[in-house]
């Protein structure tokens, strides 16, 4: 049961940060803010204007995505303490994996939720476009970029974001020439700002 107790500790411990994180991402300000929103959205000839309308369909749903997530981490956390709860009135040592796994997951929503409160730049919240192109070095450079591509790709679907394929020109042998992908979600741009510039790969022997 040392496992187990260690498990909990680490995950009492996580709690004042979520509890910090409510207020700095504003919680209680976005619920009403939402709230306002909804009843704009009610209002007879709210489509009238159809672009006034459309900033504020899309500003309602990012404030919700982020209650959203917020209240997910809360859910987490909460699921884990239960489980742990259990497994030491029941003196179970088999569900230190999955009390585990819960923690990892709690942790990791968390620093991403905490890295999202830095996302303050005028465009951070926007919609992104990455492109690829592959460099000097034949095959293999074609064969890196696409392995990059794949990569991002992955990346957007593990952080709750959709991509859409713009442009694809495959390599000669393998790989690709280039590609140009819209990452579509709230702050894709804000995570995905810095990932520019030269990706080399250096093959050790």
């Amino acid at each position: 049961m040392l496992q187990i107790e260690e498990l909990r500790l680490s995950l009492q411990a996580m709690r004042p940060d979520i509890d910090d994180l409510a207020e700095a991402i504003g919680y209680q300000r976005i619920s009403e803010q939402v709230e306002e929103l909804e009843e704009k959205a009610a209002m007879p000839g709210f489509w009238d204007d159809l672009e006034n309308s459309q900033k504020i369909v899309t500003k309602t749903k990012q404030l919700k995505d982020t209650l959203a997530e917020y209240d997910s981490l809360v859910r987490e956390y909460d699921d884990t303490a239960t489980l742990i709860e259990i497994a030491q009135e029941e003196q179970d040592d088999s569900l230190a994996e999955e009390i585990k796994a819960g923690c990892d997951r709690v942790a990791g929503k968390l620093e991403e939720m905490k890295l999202a409160t830095l996302l303050t730049g005028p465009y951070d919240a926007n919609n992104a476009i990455m492109t690829f192109h592959a460099g000097a070095g034949g095959t293999e450079a074609q064969d890196w970029a696409q392995m990059l591509y794949r990569m991002y790709a992955r990346w957007t679907e593990r952080h709750g974001f959709t991509y859409k394929l713009l442009d694809y020109l495959e390599g000669d042998e393998a790989g690709i020439k280039s590609a140009s992908v819209l990452v579509q979600g709230h702050n894709a741009y804000g995570f995905l700002k810095s990932e520019n510039g030269v990706h080399r790969l250096v093959r050790v022997s």
